[in-house]
């Protein structure tokens, strides 16, 4: 049984019995274009470049929103904690003072106005709230 010998190039698979040499990676003839494979190499540095600014950036607004949140939340409870006489009204500000057996108080008195250890001073806002006013 004689196997017919196809040209050099010609390329035929035998297994399918097809000419695939569309199909190759690689150029079957002097006269095929030249196959080059994409460099992404460099887009996929650049890439990762900008993912992990991104993913620090979006860390570091997280990380500042949480310590925001904490330092609120601390000082609601120290304030929740501390000794007054009266019902605080939405919309006003209040100072909190430590006396010197380390109780806190809060009071209507400006730091200015005494000669108390002041902690701050804070603002009781709609949703019952305490945003600490900073110094200026």
């Amino acid at each position: 049984m004689a196997v017919d010998k196809k040209p050099d190039n010609v390329v035929f698979n035998n297994e399918n019995q097809t000419y695939d040499a569309a199909l190759k990676p690689y150029p079957t003839n002097i006269g095929a274009p030249v196959i080059t494979t994409t460099d992404t190499l460099a887009w996929k540095n650049r890439s990762i470049n900008k993912i992990n600014h991104k993913v620090k950036a979006r860390y570091e607004e997280l990380k500042a929103e949480y310590e925001k949140i904490m330092n609120e939340f601390e000082y609601n409870q120290l304030i929740f904690n501390a000794k007054f006489s009266f019902e605080p009204v939405i919309g006003e500000i209040y100072h909190l003072y430590k006396r010197e057996n380390g109780e806190a108080f809060l009071s209507l008195i400006a730091p200015n106005q005494c000669n108390f250890e002041p902690l701050g001073s804070f603002y009781l806002n709609a949703e019952q709230i305490w945003q600490k006013i900073e110094d200026q």
